[in-house]
């Protein structure tokens, strides 16, 4: 089984706290811009003093303070307040500058949590505070106007922000029922890619078996008809081991309908019988297994490929020796399968060797399949102990 690598994304960049949005920068912009307008549009008079340049930075410095909003809204609530409080100790009215403080204490209850309420709250009241303190005309009687514009930007920030919270738990709910389905879909194939392989391995050799003691059998039938009567009875069995087999995938595919297959658990019993079958259909098979104990992920893997390249060498070379040979060397299985026969060009990848190569992979180790002096070779080489369940 083939694996791509998904380029990955390049994270995006941390954006400034000071830069802001473009969105708060017109905002804030054209925000001062009205500011500025209406103090040179509307000059105050008495008690308030004359506009200077001090009134017009000023007034443009609160609206500025939007820029912050979304990144650093605590700043933009102190830039806002700083200005009434500023403008009012300099003696001119704060007139169209309380939209931008009352703006940016929305601003901080739509993306803050309790500890920055709070603090944007003790802001805006200090704001407040300092115009009732400064301010040169009555701002006793503006107090309940101040009132109903502080609930009415904290309430709507509340229930901005609860709104956001909700459509960000939904994308979010959406985000990770989309990364299971995408985890689903990857398991579903990985787990049709075992289930190919098992059957690929396991009934492509059956069959192929059957096909050659038929053909034995048939050879054979006149002249020596006990043997074509083995060869029937090798047929036989093997047909029904398919068949068990079939039914174990079946069950595999199916587990709401005769519960839940085994795990195909094999032996070195189970290699000495495939390599008999082999046997039977006549060829001459020497099996080597050197006792050693194999772990029930590895044994697997060794029974698939001594399978598969069974398979291939009964396939494509009528006669010969096959030598199997099973062994450890220290944290390693060995496992080589040796076709005597004439020099075969080198193989051209199909499902059986991308097969023997994936139950390789998938146990840590690696598979070499080619032609070498005297026949052609398939080694394997597998961890003991490290095995991936396939």
């Amino acid at each position: 089984m083939s694996t791509s690598t998904t380029p990955i994304a390049a994270p995006p960049r941390a954006r400034r706290p000071w830069s802001g949005t473009r969105g708060d920068a017109v905002l804030a912009v054209a925000m001062a811009v009205v500011s500025v307008g209406l103090v040179l549009a509307m000059p105050a008079g008495p008690p308030y003093e004359p506009t200077d340049a001090v009134t017009l930075v000023v007034a443009a410095a609160g609206p500025l303070a939007l820029i912050w909003r979304q990144t650093a809204p605590l700043v933009a609530q102190a830039g806002a307040s700083l200005a009434i409080v500023a403008t009012a100790a300099a003696g001119s009215p704060i007139d169209f500058l309380a939209w931008p403080a009352w703006f940016a204490l929305f601003s901080c209850f739509v993306v803050g949590g309790r500890r920055l309420r709070a603090a944007a709250t003790a802001l805006a009241a200090l704001g407040v505070a300092g115009y009732v303190a400064f301010d040169h005309g009555d701002p006793v009687s503006a107090l309940p106007s101040i009132m109903v514009s502080f609930l009415v930007a904290t309430l709507a920030g509340a229930l901005a922000s609860r709104q956001t919270r909700a459509v960000a738990a939904e994308a979010a709910h959406a985000a990770e029922s989309r990364r299971q389905a995408l985890e689903a879909e990857r398991l579903l194939a990985q787990e049709r890619g075992r289930l190919a392989r098992e059957l690929h391995d396991s009934l492509g050799h059956t069959v192929n078996v059957m096909v050659l003691q038929a053909g034995v059998g048939r050879r054979v039938f006149a002249d020596n008809p006990a043997y074509a009567h083995e060869a029937l009875g090798s047929i036989e069995t093997a047909g029904r081991a398919a068949l068990d087999e079939l039914n174990r995938l079946l069950r595999v595919l199916q587990p709401d309908r005769g519960g839940t297959a085994e795990p195909f658990a094999p032996t070195l019993a189970d290699l000495e019988e495939m390599a008999e079958r082999i046997r039977a259909t006549g060829r001459q098979v020497e099996l080597r297994t050197n006792e050693v104990e194999v772990p029930a992920g590895a044994a697997r893997a060794v029974y698939r490929i001594a399978q598969e390249a069974l398979t291939n060498a009964v396939r494509h070379t009528p006669s010969g020796r096959i030598r199997i040979e099973l062994r450890r060397s220290g944290s390693q299985l060995l496992l080589e399968v040796l076709n005597e026969c004439p020099p075969l060009p080198a193989p051209v990848p199909g499902h059986g060797l991308v097969n023997m190569r994936e139950r390789a992979r998938l146990e840590g180790g690696e598979l070499e399949a080619a032609p070498v002096d005297g026949g052609f070779r398939v080694r394997a080489v597998l961890p003991v102990g490290a095995a991936v369940a396939p």
